[in-house]
């Protein structure tokens, strides 16, 4: 899907009438607003000056230390002076993808892979190459096959771009043993890697898993983001980098749009400082475990027997993969005609792959909604799984 018609799907999506399975939206709803206040009046009284106007282009030095700690809940190595502090993560992947990549630069990515990165990737002309997948993540053994095709034919990967926990829209985890795997290929190859973490802390059973750049620092940049675990509406992520890389970020950033807001950073340094922030985050745990319970629970029920799906253990997206013979994107039409929405395999791939698959959210709607949602995808599939044995046999 190009970047439009996910626009348009999403306006689509926004209909009361839609139960929409499509966008990944925290729910921002559960936050304490009385503290939201409160902090927002405090930064207003303390700092106000400050926080009206410019900054520095690497990011306010007690937001950075209070990321440094927000690593440190997942055991992530880090000096505030590591970090650059961007306009969520999104623009910390356009910060990297602009950095090192040329037209017809290779970049490696799980297939499927979030859509933004492909995007930002995209916007620089790069040559994404997938990797697959399965339950347990990147498959290391197609990592290296992937490496040596590209060895053979006199080519480099500028970098692996991952999302190891819970990741979107695939719903799985890196397990430990393809971690390590995952990085000895890394060494063995000088090849960069980018991780992008935003759903780590979000594990429904509270599990930390090591991410890659605690294992191997000096080779993984990393990319965080308060999107998942405060508010995505602040728009505060940040990279962490060794020093020679993030010089040049924040050049680049500083070129992009000068600074970053010092208003909404010295709320994020204020709320990680002053709020139990891990408490804000398990809440955020149980009301996504609850709801992707409901969405599998009736997927389970619901769908044909002949569908497939992840089945996560924390973040917001389950991976759908259909009945031989059904297509997600020539599907949608008639979905959103049922008042569902959901969005179609082939936007997370650069490649056009993806057309049997399709990426559920069950983070924003309420599990009700999730379960009449999964109730009408389900009556579309019925149907068209009956209209396809019709047509081609038991075989199709």
């Amino acid at each position: 899907m190009r970047a439009s018609e996910i626009r348009a799907l999403f306006a689509v999506a926004s209909r009361p009438e839609i139960v929409s399975l499509a966008g990944g939206m925290p729910f921002t709803a559960a936050l304490d607003y009385d503290a939201v206040g409160d902090v927002t009046a405090e930064v207003i009284r303390d700092h106000g000056p400050a926080a009206l106007q410019y900054g520095g282009g690497q990011g306010l030095p007690g937001l950075r230390e209070r990321l440094v700690q927000v690593m440190a809940a997942e055991s992530v190595p880090a000096h505030p002076d590591d970090l650059v502090v961007t306009t969520g993560g999104q623009q910390g992947l356009d910060l990297v993808a602009k950095l090192f990549c040329d037209p017809a630069d290779v970049i490696l990515a799980e297939g499927p892979s979030y859509v933004g990165a492909l995007g930002a990737f995209a916007a620089y002309e790069a040559d994404v190459v997938h990797v697959p997948m399965d339950a347990q993540g990147l498959i290391p053994e197609a990592l290296a096959e992937r490496l040596d095709e590209l060895a053979a034919e006199g080519r480099r990967a500028k970098f692996l771009y991952t999302v190891p926990n819970h990741q979107n829209p695939a719903g799985v985890s890196l397990t430990a043993a393809r971690r390590t795997a995952v990085l000895e290929l890394a060494e063995r190859h000088d090849l960069l890697i980018v991780e992008d973490n935003p759903y780590g802390l979000l594990d429904f059973k509270g599990e930390v898993r090591p991410p890659l750049r605690a294992l191997a620092p000096e080779r993984v940049l990393y990319v965080g983001t308060l999107s998942k675990i405060f508010s995505p509406g602040i728009r505060v992520g940040w990279v962490a980098a060794p020093e020679s890389i993030r010089e040049k970020l924040v050049l680049l950033k500083e070129a992009a749009d000068l600074c970053q807001s010092n208003l909404t950073q010295y709320l994020a340094e204020r709320w990680l400082a002053s709020q139990p922030w891990l408490r804000q985050v398990e809440q955020y745990r149980q009301v996504y475990r609850e709801r992707c319970e409901a969405l599998v629970t009736e997927l389970r029920a619901e769908l044909p027997s002949s569908c497939s799906w992840s089945e996560p253990t924390g973040g917001f997206f389950v991976w759908l993969r259909l009945p031989r013979g059904l297509d997600s994107g020539e599907l949608l039409a008639k979905a959103i005609s049922a008042r569902v929405a959901y969005v179609p395999g082939r936007a997370f791939y650069a490649d056009g792959s993806g057309g049997d698959e399709l990426r559920l959210s069950f983070c924003f709607p309420t599990p009700d909604k999730i379960r009449e949602g999964v109730r009408r995808l389900a009556q579309v599939l019925h149907t068209e799984v009956e209209l396809v044995r019709a047509m081609f046999g038991e075989r199709a």
